[in-house]
């Protein structure tokens, strides 16, 4: 049986830039990263739009809004640094009308508290940036940029191994073993000996703190992200990134426009409940996941509270002319024929058993493990700052 000093659950970014920051700071500790995948980053990160975010949104003092700002300036540094391509193309968010302006605002003075680079902008500079689009008011983020997340991904990983570290691919987890100074790793192949745990399950992170012993207070819903991209006839439509200004009692920040790295322009995504965690079509179906999720109080009390949210949301899953509508709202040249069907995302929320939706990064210990519960958008931004945090709580018991 192999016996490593950490063993980290989940080959996404976040087990990578964790495994990294580790092994950074502590050269002589033994790292071991458990991906069941046969490649790393095949969900989240892989499924990513690719968006380096400001931190605009985010609450004052969270966890998303101080990470984001420190974890964006580290991720450019290290793209730099490893010549990872990525632009800072800058971003607009826009109010259609007059029932979105406070709204507008308060994203404003959020990003102002957070140390944003932004403007509020009229609808001739609006113009000027995004001639085709719609509204009377905007905000304009010069500093948001976009990058290739999986490109990051798999440079992590040949750099955690660069230094005598393994990352194991097919290796599911499948269960943990508590002893008195370490723990057992038990996957599909063979067993590992750890020292310590943590556990970047992403989609499946609840499942692996239980399996560890753990019992948190909330549980992983998947909700799907779908989207088209413009034909190439219709990508002078959109110059960089178009967001709508969000719902701010939902945590999705709704369809919008987002130019792509390596060409192109992603539009989307809705928002609906995946019948499985891994549900990258509606006809993806995990019965377990969903019975899991559709007895679940928490989720039942969310569904209540936003019943004509998801009803929306679907109707758009649904109807190709309706999504289109939806983009019309910004952009109200784009036609049905100038999209074409791109890959969905599955995003991992934790929700809380009164129903709220945990909108903050959630990391937790237990014995021996340290355990990623939640992390939504800008996980992927600020990946190389929560590796560094969780690298801190790890460094308390070494």
């Amino acid at each position: 049986m192999k016996t490593v000093d950490v063993a980290i659950i989940g080959g996404g970014i976040i087990g990578l830039a964790t495994g990294w920051r580790i092994s950074q700071r502590f050269p002589d500790k033994s790292i071991l990263v458990l991906e069941k995948e046969t490649q790393v980053a095949q969900h989240q990160t892989g499924h990513n739009s690719g968006v380096l975010h400001s931190g605009i949104y985010y609450k004052p003092g969270s966890l998303r809004a101080t990470n984001c700002r420190e974890g964006k300036e580290e991720m450019e540094a290290f793209c730099d640094a490893e010549e990872i391509a990525w632009e800072k193309c800058g971003k607009v968010i826009v109010a259609v009308d007059e029932s979105e302006l406070s709204s507008l605002n308060t994203i404003f003075d959020r990003g102002q508290q957070n140390g944003v680079t932004c403007e509020m902008i009229g609808e001739e500079r609006l113009k000027e940036l995004e001639p085709h689009v719609a509204g009377i008011r905007g905000i304009h983020v010069p500093e948001t940029g976009i990058v290739d997340y999986k490109q990051v991904a798999v440079r992590l990983a040949e750099r955690i191994q660069e230094k005598d570290n393994q990352v194991e691919t097919t290796a599911e987890v499948t269960g943990i073993r508590h002893h008195a100074d370490y723990l057992t790793i038990q996957t599909g192949l063979a067993e590992y000996s750890a020292k310590h745990v943590i556990n970047c399950g992403g989609l499946f992170s609840d499942r692996v703190a239980r399996m560890g012993g753990a019992r948190p207070n909330s549980k992983i819903v998947p909700f799907r992200g779908e989207y088209y991209v413009l034909k190439p006839q219709a990508q002078h439509l959109c110059r960089a990134l178009i967001y709508p200004v969000p719902n701010p009692e939902f945590p999705f920040l709704g369809v919008h426009f987002t130019k792509m790295i390596h060409g192109g322009v992603e539009c989307g995504p809705n928002a609906v409940w995946a019948f499985a965690r891994e549900g990258y079509s509606n006809r993806h179906i995990n019965f377990r996941d969903m019975f899991e999720s559709a007895t679940y109080p928490g989720f039942l009390k969310m569904a209540f509270k936003y019943w004509r949210t998801g009803v929306k949301e679907m109707w758009r899953s649904l109807s190709k002319s309706a999504f289109v509508k939806e983009l019309q709202h910004l952009l109200p040249e784009i036609k049905a024929e100038d999209l074409e069907t791109a890959p969905a995302g599955v995003r991992a929320q934790a929700l809380g058993p009164d129903g709220n939706i945990i909108d903050d990064f959630l990391i937790d210990e237990s014995d021996r493990m340290i355990n990623v519960l939640n992390a939504p958008s800008p996980a992927a931004t600020s990946s190389l700052r929560i590796g560094s945090m969780v690298t801190d709580r790890l460094a308390a018991h070494f």
